[in-house]
């Protein structure tokens, strides 16, 4: 056990474990909170959502080789009167009036299908394609800062209520020695300078105590907020150093590699790329296969139906469109070159995060074992001094000295053992590896390809999927 409830020890083993109190039959576990992240977590499943928005570029882009189909329809009702000069109504031998009164109506279908236009329907295709693949390398950097946040989330917890048990125990410890030393006052062995001492002790206690309880309380929001679970008797969180990789250069070689950030990165850059190609498009010709035809009712008085189709090869040939079309193709080639500068900060903060958090792993490690001894040897210390303080030899101001030395000492063990179970979580994401297969969570896995396939080369039909 890690730290025990009564008698102020505190017992260290070689697993870093957190001992809050008796745990119930139910309890949460790391890796069951990391589930309910992986499958509740609010801003994850936006991401996915965003994923499936992203799909739909590809079939966009494919309708450029599809033809397009209009169809029409018309009635109306159409009224003519003519009135003729009587000399020569006279003459025709007819009346000076007549109406005409006609209900024209007719239906029509126009097929158009592009046949040649730059290749830009296939670059918008190749371009909406690698938006997908960077999407989901995005999906996946979100997968692995929502489960590196919930395992901090949960060692948080477990921290911040160890630190407030240490600091009711502390509390507790500091009121005994009040007690004590107003007892020794009462009788004329120490002064009233003694008795303010452990006084002011106390009422500082008091005020950390009241901190730590805050702490506790901000730590199950945040718990809440990223896992979507009270936290409720958790058990101690364990470091994954069995997934970690061998050494630091291997991790910065992993991240720069496969992080998902760099990814996406270079995903964005073969779509900028795509860009510039559309855009050049616009200064080449197109042709376009037209057709239509249509069937008129009553057009005139003495027509009755009128059919007619036809079809036409058009050939457009652009000369000048005003200048727009150079400056969008100067200005996607800026953005090609800055998804290419893109490539390298990514890079380069994949390689600083990885250097940061591998060294803050083995800073972690090295705290655990300096505060294993700084507590052994605090518990000696204050025993030593609180005997030498019965016996005149020590000072009220010694012993809480000691006092607050072995409280201090504990605390740094707390924390320095929630940052090595969190520094390995940093670790594996920083490489570009923490997610739900590698993590071999328990939870049907999240997979984007689905959605994809079911969208990909659908023709008709405005309701989303019922797949994932």
């Amino acid at each position: 056990m890690w730290l025990s409830a009564t008698g102020g020890k505190i017992v260290a083993s070689a697993a870093v474990v957190f001992v809050l109190s008796a745990l119930p039959a139910r309890s949460q576990t790391l890796e069951q909170s990391l589930v309910a992240a992986y499958s509740n977590n609010p801003t994850l499943n936006s991401q996915r959502a965003a994923t499936r928005a992203t799909d739909e570029y590809v079939p966009i882009a494919l309708s450029g080789y599809r033809p397009q189909i209009f169809g029409s329809a018309y009635v109306g009702m159409q009224w003519a009167e003519t009135r003729v000069d009587g000399r020569y109504a006279a003459l025709a031998g007819t009346g000076t009036v007549s109406n005409n009164q006609l209900s024209p109506s007719g239906v029509g279908v126009t097929i158009s299908q592009t046949i040649y236009n730059g290749l830009k329907t296939a670059n918008s295709v190749r371009g909406a394609e690698s938006q997908v693949k960077g999407q989901r390398e995005l999906l996946r950097n979100t997968e692995q800062l929502v489960l590196l946040d919930a395992a901090t989330a949960y060692m948080n917890v477990l921290q911040n209520k160890a630190l407030l048990e240490l600091q009711q125990q502390n509390l507790e410890a500091l009121r005994e020695e009040l007690r004590a030393a107003r007892d020794r006052f009462s009788v004329g062995e120490i002064t009233r300078t003694d008795v303010a001492q452990a006084e002011a002790s106390v009422a500082n206690a008091e005020s950390e105590l009241a901190l730590a309880q805050s702490n506790l309380n901000t730590s199950n929001a945040v718990f809440f907020q990223v896992i979507g679970l009270k936290p409720t008797s958790l058990k101690p969180g364990r470091p994954i150093d069995n997934l970690l990789p061998k050494s630091m250069d291997l991790a910065v070689k992993e991240g720069l590699s496969h992080h998902p950030a760099v990814k996406a990165a270079e995903f964005a850059v073969d779509a900028a790329l795509a860009n510039v190609k559309v855009a050049e498009a616009a200064l080449s010709p197109s042709l376009t296969l037209n057709g239509s035809a249509s069937s008129d009712y009553n057009s005139s008085s003495n027509v009755e139906r009128q059919t007619s189709a036809a079809v036409a090869l058009n050939l457009s040939v652009p000369i000048y469109q005003g200048g727009g079309e150079y400056a969008s193709i100067r200005q996607n080639k800026e953005l090609l070159s800055q998804q290419r500068i893109e490539v390298d900060v990514n890079r380069d903060q994949v390689r600083a995060n990885v250097v940061q958090y591998w060294g803050a792993l083995e800073a972690a490690k090295a705290a655990i074992e300096s505060a294993q001894a700084s507590v052994a040897a605090n518990e000696i210390a204050l025993r030593g001094v609180r005997e030498e303080w019965r016996v005149g030899q020590r000072t009220t101001l010694d012993v809480l000295n000691a006092q607050t030395a072995l409280f201090d000492a504990r605390a740094s063990l707390v924390i320095a053992q929630r940052d090595r179970v969190v520094a390995s979580y940093a670790v594996l994401s920083a490489s570009g590896n923490l997610g739900a297969s590698r993590l071999g969570l328990k939870v049907a896995r999240y997979n984007p390809q689905v959605h994809y396939n079911q969208v990909r080369d659908a023709w008709f039909g405005v309701r989303t999927p019922g797949g994932q």
